[in-house]
């Protein structure tokens, strides 16, 4: 009536995307030292430690996030919070990771993947609940 809704006038236009940061080869060897580093400090940590191995695991899958090494952070961060539940960083990126990995079913048209990590992002907030709950 008013023309308040039309949107034919207007070319449609994609947003531009940023490109990822590349790491530098410097960066990626720094960070594969450190990755060996808490891969030593894991194995000389008691099993019965296990807020420090949360902390220590964390650590390695933000790492590996960082390397895009992501099926390696997840199976990482999902073992730091196996050792302990927290909503940190490490919960961030994980949570961050499904939701890629999602997105990525659902592009390929994946209805299993897009349950599976559905699922997944179910069970993080879960996590979520019951950390801000126990405080």
């Amino acid at each position: 009536m008013f023309g308040l809704f039309k949107n034919k006038d207007k070319p449609k236009t994609k947003e531009p995307t940023t490109p990822e940061p590349t790491l530098s080869v410097e960066e990626k060897a720094r960070l594969v030292n450190e990755i060996e580093a808490l891969d030593k400090e894991i194995e000389q940590t008691s099993e019965t430690d296990k807020p420090a191995l949360a902390v220590l695991y964390e650590k390695k899958g933000l790492k590996q996030a960082e390397l895009d090494e992501k099926e390696q952070a997840v199976a990482s961060l999902e073992k730091s919070l196996d050792y302990k539940l927290s909503i940190g960083d490490g919960y961030k990126k994980l949570m961050s990771l499904y939701n890629a990995k999602r997105a990525e079913a659902a592009r390929s048209g994946d209805d299993q993947g897009i349950d599976y990590y559905m699922n997944k992002m179910d069970d993080m907030r879960q996590i979520a609940k019951k950390v801000t709950t126990s405080r």
